[in-house]
């Protein structure tokens, strides 16, 4: 199975400009016949939670019908973040766009202290089913929770990835702990970040991949957008920069 991650600077609050980069990287990884990408936390927005009730939507907002039909045409899962909301309650979300399927909305279950007040906890851990691997996916500060790692293994996953916003002064941390995931629950394991700056944040790129035994197998500077591709199977990696 081959997984794409994208690193990317957002444009702050313009979904329609997100979406026109967004393809972009889906048009480069479908060349590569990559089965599924997933880019960082909150991608279509960026991570600007101030905004994100203004900005919130749903997974059947007709601006999104452009990822299902290049999921469907090209049999390729597409991950990208959006503030989403139910009622009064406010969500960091991905939503997943799967060949032929419905979409799937997966929200954030463990927030980050600041987000607390503004967003409500997702209820919905899962795992995503293919022919070859079993993905767990993860945003940002679920990969700190160990609960999130144990449902992972519980589930048989052999793959974890995470879209995050990392900040210079945090990602280092982070990097750590990802590598810990890989080596102690044996997954390989994704981390998709941005560049630039996004809700205050200077963020950190790094966007990495570390093999079952915690060993980084690539990683992306800190400056430029970048894709990785990484075939499960036969080990191969591909890149590429803007």
């Amino acid at each position: 199975m081959k997984i794409a991650i994208i690193q990317l600077e957002p444009i702050k609050g313009s979904i329609e400009k997100n979406i026109a980069i967004h393809l972009d990287w889906i048009k480069i990884a479908i060349i590569r016949n990559t089965d599924m990408i997933v880019f960082p936390e909150l991608s279509l927005t960026g991570y600007e939670k101030e905004l994100a009730k203004f900005l919130a939507t749903n997974q059947n907002d007709k601006r999104l019908d452009c990822f299902q039909e290049l999921s469907d045409i090209h049999k390729i899962t597409i991950g990208v973040g959006l503030p989403t909301k139910i009622n009064d309650d406010l969500y960091i979300s991905m939503i997943i766009f799967r060949p032929d399927k419905e979409r799937i909305t997966y929200s954030k279950q463990y927030l980050y202290p600041t987000e607390v007040s503004i967003f409500t906890p997702g209820c919905n851990p899962l795992v995503l089913e293919f022919e070859s691997d079993i993905v767990a996916p993860a945003i940002c500060y679920e990969l700190s929770n160990q609960g999130h790692h144990e449902f992972a293994l519980q589930n048989n996953a052999n793959v974890y990835l995470a879209s995050v916003l990392n900040s210079v002064s945090g990602v280092d941390s982070d990097l750590e702990k990802l590598s810990a995931i890989a080596r102690n629950y044996k997954m390989v394991t994704f981390m998709a970040n941005f560049i630039g700056e996004s809700g205050g944040y200077k963020c950190a790129g790094k966007s990495s991949i570390w093999n079952e035994n915690g060993e980084v197998i690539k990683q992306l500077g800190n400056k430029e957008e970048g894709l990785i591709i990484y075939d499960t199977k036969t080990k191969e990696i591909v890149t590429a920069t803007k």
